[in-house]
């Protein structure tokens, strides 16, 4: 693949220290993917709000994934900036705000992540009206799915495209939507619209069976690996940490040690761009090598972490991989 002026400038500017980690992870990705492996991406923090969508849709529109693994806030968040994106507000001074700043964002309907206000009428108020439809029509009868999939069966009617307010080629949901790749989303219900959907439990308006679970999220992916693990394997992006990224790396230990199937491959490749530095007990500050412990990664699996700004790593990363 010819490469463009991206990432010209990264083989030539990064040469040391994370910069170098940088370009070795993103070589390593690009290596993994030419001997036939398949990739993990993990997204953890706010990386749709910072519409990572931008460079990972491409990714996964020319198979440089196979399989995300989210929080519920990425989920729903990059359908939100695809509806609502006019309605945002960046508040560039968002470390000066006063306490009475900040509720005065929450009177004029608007929730902060770091720089950038979600708003509340036409994002979460907007979506909520639509999704609630498919999840009663499940509910009525008697069916049953993953989170993912009912935001991929509201993406794909099309019944959200009158509000599209960016170029849908910038979402990443809607890109894995119409590649129908999987997601695995644990802990959904910390997301707004797990709370909506609790709270229509609450109210007997949904029952919360209607709802796959988290446990079946790992059983699910548990099979999916058996049946991708083959030859070069599986490899593990990781962007922050938390729940993201840490539920699916179990799964491999998971099925090694509590199932004793001892035929089971360890991740291919690891690679985890996070700024949390290493601490006591800390996930996201981990170094890889103390996965091996924990029967994640095998010594020979190639690791590499970057630690930096994910929101800055990443599209770079993705750029050199996409020849960018």
């Amino acid at each position: 693949m010819s490469k463009g002026p991206v990432s010209h400038f990264i083989e030539h500017h990064y040469r040391h220290f994370n910069a170098a980690a940088l370009m070795d992870a993103a070589k390593g990705y690009v290596t993994h993917l030419e001997e036939g492996g398949k990739m993990m991406i993990t997204l953890a923090g706010a990386m749709s709000t910072a519409e990572l969508g931008l460079s990972l849709a491409e990714m996964i529109r020319q198979d440089k994934v196979a399989i995300i693994s989210c929080t519920g806030a990425n989920l729903e968040e990059d359908i939100m900036n695809l509806v609502a994106h006019s309605h945002y507000k960046r508040v560039p001074n968002y470390r000066d705000l006063s306490p009475q700043e900040e509720w005065d964002l929450l009177e004029n309907h608007y929730n902060r992540v770091t720089d950038t206000c979600i708003p509340e009428e036409e994002a979460f108020r907007r979506l909520q009206q639509h999704i609630h439809k498919i999840w009663k029509d499940a509910d009525d009868k008697g069916e049953r799915y993953f989170p993912h999939e009912f935001m991929y069966k509201m993406l794909l009617s099309g019944v959200l495209e009158q509000y599209y307010e960016i170029d849908p080629k910038n979402s990443w949901m809607l890109a894995a939507a119409e590649k129908n790749i999987p997601i695995v989303v644990p802990g959904w219900e910390d997301s707004t619209m797990g709370n909506i959907f609790a709270s229509y439990v609450i109210k007997n308006e949904l029952k919360a069976h209607t709802m796959k679970s988290g446990i079946e999220y790992m059983v699910w992916l548990a099979d999916w690996y058996r049946n991708n693990s083959s030859g070069k394997g599986v490899g593990f992006f990781q962007i922050g940490g938390g729940i993201a990224g840490d539920f699916p790396i179990c799964v491999v230990p998971m099925m090694y040690q509590d199932l004793e199937w001892h035929d089971v491959p360890f991740w291919n490749y690891f690679c985890q761009i996070s700024d949390s530095t290493t601490s006591y007990g800390s996930y996201s500050g981990a170094v890889p090598n103390e996965k091996i412990t924990w029967g994640k990664l095998d010594i020979t699996t190639p690791k590499f972490i970057v630690e930096s700004d994910a929101t800055i790593v990443a599209p770079l990363i993705f750029a050199w991989i996409l020849g960018w």
